[in-house]
């Protein structure tokens, strides 16, 4: 998998969030791109670990993400119908300019963040 970045202004950074037995934990941001014409919401996960990184991150805040496209198939049993899930994954971020006027330097993954874990306990 290749890693790419994007650039935009966070416009939401939910508190982390628990699923599942094995305790798989994640966190939405979600940056806004607007042209002018209309605003491109694009959410992005941190994922385990790397949930703290968002801590760094404020409302307003003009970022650069480093993430992965990561996509899974889930199907609850063998006769239910098959879906697939596509997720932006967070590594790291750069925070360009800060909407409190704060900068910051890049924050990345834990090395627990590459650990796996079990992907049939969850539906995305």
């Amino acid at each position: 998998m290749s890693e790419v970045k994007v650039r935009g202004v966070v416009s939401v950074v939910e508190e982390t969030k628990t699923y599942g037995s094995n305790g798989f934990q994640k966190r939405l941001i979600v940056l806004e791109q607007n042209d002018g014409r209309f605003a491109n919401l694009i959410p992005l996960e941190f994922i385990k670990d790397n949930c703290s990184a968002a801590d760094d991150l404020n409302v307003g805040d003009d970022v650069e993400v480093s993430y992965k496209l990561t996509g899974r198939k889930w199907q609850r049993d063998p006769n239910s119908e098959v879906k697939y899930f596509l997720s932006a994954e967070a590594l790291s971020f750069k925070v360009v300019s800060g909407g409190g006027g704060k900068q910051a330097e890049e924050s990345s993954a834990n090395d627990a963040f590459s650990e796996s874990y079990d992907e049939n306990d969850i539906p995305f």
